[in-house]
């Protein structure tokens, strides 16, 4: 800042908001183009990426969080070859984060988790169907994934049976779009709370166990699994793609119940950690678990809260 015949004078670079912005998409950026050189502890790195963008957006407003995904892009794009780092950021962590702050935040100013839920599963939904159309040269979706799976467990060593295929692949799409919801969702906390604790945040911490879904929402993923049982041989993998990373939303909100639930008991920590070791080992009976809790929770209480 300067003066100008004792009067302050501001300029562009004394807004905060593009500082915090600029900030949080540049180190964003370095945090993703550190794993994806394959860097020591990238992976982690590549996980604590959204952490910069929410930082900037939950301190400084919708604007700032768009400024740190304009850089962060722009970043990537000036120091990575082609055009895949890029959109593969902006698809996983820009975009997703920016839409889950430009829905969330709300006048007061205060924090509404109905939309950004409903997006954690609508966003992966629509990226499920742009593979799927991109892919459909080369062999349709079920190749693209299962080109992916066997790469995978090549990299790891590890042969594995074609029904052990067949099943990575049919959950592969859905897995993703929970590990990301998740690692948005825990960045997202992981920024508020360490703002709040300063005093810097723009709004309260929402409750995000009271979180409900819109009552229309279920329909989506019962339509996409209606269509999976009506498609032909060979057809059915996009249909049960979208309906398994539509149903996330429901499954974030079982799990919200289950540690509302556990929250009454001495033993809740060892319970939590019992549950989801229990996930992780029978992923698909568990998932189904949390998503009758998600639907009970939200259809089954008497007066359960109104979102319209």
């Amino acid at each position: 800042m300067g003066t100008l015949g004792g009067n302050p004078r501001t300029g562009l670079f004394d807004d905060p908001r593009l500082l915090a912005g600029a900030a949080g998409g540049l180190v964003s950026a370095f945090a993703a183009l550190w794993a994806f050189h394959g860097l020591p502890l990238g992976m982690g790195l590549f996980w604590l990426s959204p952490l910069p963008l929410f930082l900037a957006g939950l301190g400084f407003g919708r604007a700032a969080m768009g400024i740190a995904v304009v850089v962060g892009a722009l970043g990537l794009l000036l120091v990575t070859p082609g055009l895949l780092p890029v959109l593969l950021w902006l698809g996983v962590y820009g975009v997703p984060a920016l839409l889950l702050l430009g829905s969330g935040l709300q006048a007061g100013p205060r924090i509404d988790l109905t939309l950004p839920l409903v997006l954690l599963g609508l966003w992966p939904a629509l990226l499920t169907l742009l593979a799927a159309l991109l892919a459909g040269a080369e062999g349709g979706l079920e190749a693209a994934l299962r080109n992916a799976v066997q790469i995978g467990l090549t990299r790891m060593g590890a042969e594995a049976p074609e029904a052990v295929v067949d099943q990575i692949v049919r959950l592969k799409a859905a897995a993703l779009a929970l590990w990301i919801g998740l690692a948005l969702l825990a960045n997202a906390a992981g920024a508020q709370g360490f703002l709040q604790r300063r005093g810097l945040a723009l709004a309260p911490a929402p409750n995000w166990r009271a979180a409900r879904l819109p009552r229309w929402y279920p329909a989506l993923p019962a339509l996409a699994a209606v269509a999976w049982m009506l498609a032909g041989s060979g057809a059915e993998l996009l249909p049960l793609s979208l309906c398994l990373v539509m149903s996330v939303p429901l499954l974030l909100q079982g799990l919200a119940v289950m540690h509302t639930r556990l929250a009454r008991f001495s033993a809740r920590l060892p319970l939590l950690i019992l549950f989801y070791v229990l996930l992780l080992v029978f992923s698909l009976p568990g998932a189904l678990i949390l998503v009758a809790l998600g639907l009970l929770e939200q259809y089954g209480r008497r007066n359960p809260p109104a979102n319209m």
